[in-house]
């Protein structure tokens, strides 16, 4: 791993979590911070058709995408972050700035709805295992026809964070809860980063009906690949994954599938259990 993209001097055994990346920022170790938006993004800002579109980056950073956002004039964007420290200098840094709303939170929590959703190193930055909830949330977050777009790593590391994967593992995770109209090598990377960056874009599937569950009793990859083709063959599913952890599952249907029907796929073996715990629009 090339040591500009490094992260950790803080002992990467500890959680994830506000504290990590508070001691992350107190501490300018954010080894893959560009300093800058990347060419990549700021091409596609370029490219919007509206200044007025509501826009969230999550994870935002020091939130150069922001910055440029505003450059370009767009009036209603909304940046989040886990970090107090950080949070409070960008507090300060856009005091004067009323097109901009900054966040102090965790994004699971976050409840709003978007046009477009930017994503610049926050995938890569969460525990693998919250994947499956990550593709819950962005397409829990988009208005109708809403857009999540960005840059994903095309390569894994040895420790992380950051965390990478492979545009075919990328494509199963959001397959039916997104539409992916383009994901590719990007072609305008920063030199470091040439090859190692897919771009993308996807536009949120509102026909579809996005679930995450619960699940307990799975406790390898073998019983994970096997409940998930049962889930798959289940009359009206779209796609179905779990998380690396084994403990939550996500499932996208044509409509939503009750769970004695989930149950009775598991039947099979009693220590599976399954329960809902959030469905893909707010009440």
């Amino acid at each position: 791993m090339e040591e500009e993209e490094k992260c950790c001097v803080v002992s990467c055994d500890k959680p994830i979590d506000e504290n990590y990346w508070n001691q992350q920022y107190a501490a300018n170790t954010v080894g893959w911070d560009l300093g800058v938006a990347s060419p990549a993004i700021k091409n596609y800002i370029d490219s919007l058709p509206s200044k007025d579109l509501s826009i969230l980056i999550p994870g935002c950073g020091n939130a150069y995408e922001a910055e440029y956002l505003l450059e370009k004039g767009f009036t209603n964007i909304t940046i989040i972050d886990i970090a107090p420290l950080l949070v409070a200098k960008l507090q300060n840094k856009f005091a004067s700035e009323k097109a901009i709303t900054i966040i102090l939170g965790d994004f699971f929590d976050h409840k709003s709805k978007y046009d477009l959703i930017i994503e610049q190193t926050f995938f890569c930055a969460l525990p693998p295992q919250l994947r499956q909830r990550y593709v819950f949330q962005m397409h829990r977050l988009l208005k109708t026809e809403g857009t999540l777009a960005g840059l994903l790593f095309n390569r894994n590391f040895e420790d992380g964070p950051p965390f990478g994967g492979s545009k075919p593992e990328y494509e199963d995770l959001f397959k039916d809860t997104f539409m992916i109209t383009q994901m590719g090598i990007c072609p305008n990377s920063v030199e470091k980063r040439a090859g190692m960056e897919l771009f993308f874009e996807m536009k949120k599937n509102d026909k579809s009906t996005v679930a995450l569950y619960r699940i307990s009793g799975v406790t390898c990859k073998g019983c994970s690949k096997t409940i998930t083709e049962k889930m798959r063959s289940i009359d009206g599913v779209l796609n179905c994954s779990i998380s690396l952890d084994f403990t939550q599952m996500l499932l996208v249907s044509v409509a939503p599938v009750a769970i004695d029907v989930l149950r009775n796929a598991l039947a099979y073996d009693k220590k599976y259990q399954i329960e809902p715990i959030e469905t893909s629009e707010y009440e």
